[in-house]
């Protein structure tokens, strides 16, 4: 008979570790309060229009989310876009940085030497920058934030904005001044200083939940698992042979079922009082002690046909001048059936976040309208405002991040929290559940 696994949580990191768990022939039961699969990363239906609750760029570096993508049975072709790494601005409004398919890291260099946009000493600066982490194996003595150690670097002004803070914000999600300089290295390690096809672009064509969670659940219950969405785990018992759940909603109302082993992948603030009532409560305090970052995404549907001259643009957010938007999608370019679509993404968005949403939206719109130089675009005909208030913990230096193992046999716990080089990603969420599935399979 084979061994059975609960996995808590159907967010990226829950939907890893259970098709892993899947993949190695134990019979899972996958839970999710919520009705959709994904967690922090979501479709969400507004307005008739299949939306995601934020818009994502995943990178060639993430081979495990790719992995087990393939695993599912997605195909890579028809759910992603692949671009080559880019910092493209709207003409005249920043800098035009393309690297050329050619081997890493003769890409770069041709890159920088092709660019546009930026002076003789943003491009040394920019050099000197990837060699001396190159030389340091982009590993620092003692972390500081991002902006320490540009200023170290000698990092110029307009490299700074126009490369070096935006990379922060999408990959961290917490300002420079804040964010830890020791992940930010981590990540451009993976991209910049791997191989070419490591630093793609990879826009999703399919919402968030179709790109893998959903494809997750398929696998699942085509090896003899089930997905119990709408059903939240009230409790955690241990007992001599496992685990006994205590669950309501869903179709099954209240129920208690038993597994071998389970992964905790229900995010920090609601698996800290399930570890705390198990007994972990130091490791309960560690998950309670997370300060977060939200991410706003607004979307703004124009007549179709409406396009962007690229799938995607980077903006120079000057909020001073309500100018808040960091990025800007053309959804049209990767789903014919969102012509005239854009998607502007806000990270660290506290301060945009607390405006009131039709405000923010007029201003984003004003904001494309201006750089983009198409009058039109300040009259969408819809908008929709999505914030995801816990989106990412907030990534700052020397943060001390909880291992997968709870302690207690059969019982870890996943999640992009969890001790990671990397910071609140896909990719970390997604290596963080097969390390929990990997750690629970040695129970026995």
């Amino acid at each position: 008979m084979a061994n059975t696994a609960a996995v808590v949580g159907a967010g990226w990191a829950g939907c890893a570790a259970a098709v892993e768990l899947a993949h190695a022939g134990y019979h899972v039961t996958l839970y999710e309060a919520a009705r959709t699969l994904g967690g922090r990363a979501r479709a969400v239906d507004v307005n008739g229009a299949r939306l995601d609750n934020g818009q994502h760029i995943l990178l060639g570096a993430y081979a495990e989310t790719l992995r087990l993508m393939r695993l599912a049975g997605v195909d890579r072709a028809q759910a992603i876009l692949t671009l080559p790494l880019q910092m493209r601005y709207p003409p005249g409004h920043g800098m035009d940085f393309v690297a050329p398919r050619l081997p890493a890291p003769l890409h770069l260099a041709i890159a920088l030497l092709r660019a546009r946009g930026l002076a003789g000493a943003d491009k040394m600066a920019l050099a000197r920058f990837s060699t001396t982490a190159r030389w340091m194996d982009w590993t620092l003595h003692k972390d500081c934030s991002v902006s320490e150690l540009l200023a170290r670097f000698d990092q110029t002004p307009r490299l700074i904005q126009l490369m070096w803070r935006p990379l922060c914000l999408a990959a961290l999600n917490t300002v420079p001044e804040r964010a830890s300089a020791q992940v930010f290295l981590h990540v451009l390690r993976d991209s910049l200083g791997a191989r070419r096809s490591s630093s793609d672009m990879l826009l999703p064509k399919a919402d968030l939940t179709a790109l893998f969670p959903a494809a997750a659940g398929a696998y699942i219950e085509a090896r003899g698992g089930s997905v119990r969405t709408g059903t939240k785990v009230q409790a955690l018992r241990a007992q001599q042979d496992g685990w006994q759940l205590d669950a309501s909603g869903g179709a099954d109302g209240q129920t208690q079922t038993r597994a071998d082993v389970v992964v905790l992948a229900a995010g920090a603030p609601a698996s800290a009082p399930l570890l705390a009532a198990v007994g972990q409560t130091a490791l309960a305090a560690q998950l309670d002690a997370f300060d977060y970052e939200p991410i706003t995404t607004c979307y703004l549907q124009y007549a179709a046909g409406t396009r962007l001259d690229l799938p995607f643009y980077a903006l120079v957010d000057d909020p001073a001048n309500l100018h808040f938007g960091q990025f800007v999608f053309d959804r049209g370019q990767l789903d014919e059936v969102q012509s005239g679509l854009f998607a502007v993404v806000i990270s660290a968005a506290a301060e945009a976040a607390a405006m009131e949403r039709d405000a923010l939206a007029d201003a984003i719109a004003a904001q494309l309208a201006s750089v983009l130089g198409q009058p039109a675009l300040r009259q969408p005909l819809w908008t929709q405002v999505i914030t995801e208030k816990r989106a990412t913990f907030a990534c700052t230096p020397g943060l001390l991040r909880p291992q997968v193992a709870s302690g207690l046999p059969g019982l870890a716990i996943a999640g992009d929290y969890t001790a990671s080089n990397y910071p609140a990603t896909l990719e970390a969420a997604v290596r963080s559940g097969v390390a929990a599935a990997r750690a629970v399979q040695t129970r026995a």
